[in-house]
């Protein structure tokens, strides 16, 4: 499973996701699809959507809006993320499958890494979910 941060305005166009939407269409289209829908949209949820016949690519709506709020705070919402991840966590029990992502919330939604970690730690790696974490160039 490929985790990544969605933001709650169904914005889709910058960051990881450009990498993703080069691979495969359903991803972006799904997630779209559910902004439209507005059912369930929201901080803290996850749409799950299979890729291959086993890759699944988890959007998890982990940012409020795309740009600081008018006291400079920057747009990840780290409680979304820890929502996010249990969610994420259920899913990966089911498959039986591990767990990729890049360093989810801390490129364009603004988060810092050491409040990022713990999260997967506690909701992932404390659970053995396999989880990988990459950094790219």
């Amino acid at each position: 499973m490929i985790v990544h941060v969605c933001n709650d305005i169904g914005g889709w166009g910058k960051g990881f996701v450009m990498a993703i939407s080069k691979r495969w269409s359903m991803p972006e289209s799904s997630y779209r699809a559910w902004h439209k829908s507005q059912n369930n949209f929201e901080l803290g949820k996850v749409q799950f959507v299979k890729v291959e016949n086993d890759l699944w690519i988890a959007n998890v709506i982990g940012q409020h809006k795309i740009r600081k709020d008018e006291q400079g705070n920057p747009p990840i919402r780290y409680e979304a993320i820890e929502k996010g991840m249990q969610g994420v966590l259920i899913k990966a029990k089911e498959l039986n499958a591990s767990v990729h992502m890049p360093r989810i919330g801390c490129g364009l939604a603004g988060g810092k890494w050491e409040r990022i970690e713990p999260i997967l730690q506690d909701c992932l790696i404390k659970n053995e979910i396999k989880t990988i974490v990459y950094d790219f160039k």
